[in-house]
């Protein structure tokens, strides 16, 4: 038995990085073919009465790992810069004004035609508001430089503020001033630690000359990540900060404390460090969407009860979306088509307390939006051809 849990495992790993390798080519989401897999291996266990135990328990532990590893690896790549500066206000304004327009009109149609009340229904809705970094950063990797930089500084900040709203939403029971004031100073507190959690770390970084230290380093990320989580604290923050600080330590250098760090020798250890983040992210995420393609049902993708509501959901998603590249001036071919759902929708559709789960957001809802929105952004980027003049300027800028 053990011999053929490997087995599997193994190839169905080795095929998840043939779809990561080719998605480029092919133009088809990773993510996609991820599912079939999973929905493939179950559909075989079945054929031949293998038992399997009870996975659900896995997803969202998958899901917290990938979500951390993923908004790291994606910080590490991040640029900051004063001629950044425009990019980064663009990107954040269009991460969070879609995520507020799409969930409050969301939970506005649940209140007003199910009677649900509103913050219950806003609990619910935010997590189909939100971009997914896991899906959006690596389809974006046959796109221009400043594409990409713009889908990962978008699809990042759109999981780190979806969290935050959730959060707030779901977390507190009356909404009121106080808790306005409240959630400020759990901000500012969270920002104090990142700050001082980070220098401690890349101090880690710098100091420990022992062959094994990037490990420990994603193992304390993860820790401070699950305390901070523990007291409700916005840990993304965390992740970003530490990420963007020592992506971006050469930018830093000219600060006389920032000169102890030696930030030539400790450039070298973060392109290590950045390796091993994006190996184990892909290893994270393609057993998670595996997974979750596992635990799909054929009657969530068919469910012709939210098939109707889902494809309204995805209509306003890009109707918005257009809109707010017009309005900010952001290429809209192929922008437009990378909104995907994904990672962070099903792990916060997975963190909706008992008490406020409604019938009208369930699996089948999120499973028919992820797919559906991939599918999108798949034809998409089919039709998207890169300009061959900017084409060639990136090239000789390579060279």
């Amino acid at each position: 038995m053990t011999i053929s849990i490997l087995i599997t495992l193994s190839v169905l790993l080795l095929l998840a990085y043939v779809f990561d390798i080719t998605a480029s080519k092919t133009k088809i989401p990773s993510v996609i073919l991820l599912l079939l897999l999973g929905f493939g291996v179950k559909s075989i266990a079945a054929y031949f009465n293998i038992n399997i135990p009870n996975l659900n328990p896995i997803l969202p532990i998958l899901g917290t790992i990938g979500l951390i590893l993923i908004v790291l690896e994606g910080s590490l790549e991040l640029e900051i810069n004063k001629a950044k500066l425009p990019l980064i206000l663009k990107s954040s304004t269009v991460s969070l004004l879609p995520l507020i327009i799409i969930s409050c009109s969301t939970a506005y149609y649940l209140h007003y035609h199910d009677y649900i009340p509103f913050k219950i229904a806003l609990a619910n809705a935010i997590p189909v508001g939100i971009i997914s970094s896991a899906i959006a950063i690596p389809s974006a990797k046959n796109l221009l430089k400043n594409e990409r930089e713009f889908v990962t500084y978008e699809s990042s900040l759109s999981d780190i503020f979806g969290v935050i709203f959730f959060n707030f939403i779901a977390i507190n029971d009356n909404i009121r001033a106080q808790t306005f004031s409240n959630f400020t100073f759990e901000l500012l507190l969270m920002f104090v630690i990142s700050f001082v959690a980070t220098l401690l770390l890349a101090g880690f970084l710098n100091k420990i000359k022992h062959q094994i230290k990037f490990v420990p380093m994603i193992i304390l990320v993860l820790l401070i990540y699950t305390v901070s989580k523990i007291f409700h604290l916005p840990a993304l923050i965390f992740i970003l900060i530490f990420g963007l600080f020592i992506g971006n330590i050469d930018e830093l250098r000219h600060f006389k404390f920032i000169q102890r760090f030696h930030p030539i020798n400790f450039s070298k250890d973060v392109f290590k460090f950045r390796e091993i983040t994006t190996e184990l992210a892909f290893l994270i995420r393609a057993l998670f969407f595996m997974l979750f393609g596992f635990l799909i049902n054929i009657s969530d993708v068919l469910n012709s009860e939210t098939i109707l509501f889902a494809l309204s959901i995805i209509f306003g998603i890009f109707v918005v979306r257009f809109l707010m590249l017009k309005i900010f001036k952001v290429r809209i071919n192929p922008l437009l088509f990378i909104a995907p759902r994904g990672l962070i929708t099903i792990l916060l559709f997975l963190s909706i307390p008992l008490n406020q789960q409604i019938k009208q957001v369930d699996k089948s809802l999120i499973t028919q939006l992820i797919i559906i929105s991939a599918i999108i952004m798949m034809f998409g980027l089919m039709q998207y051809k890169k300009p061959e003049i900017q084409k060639t300027d990136e090239n000789s800028k390579v060279g």
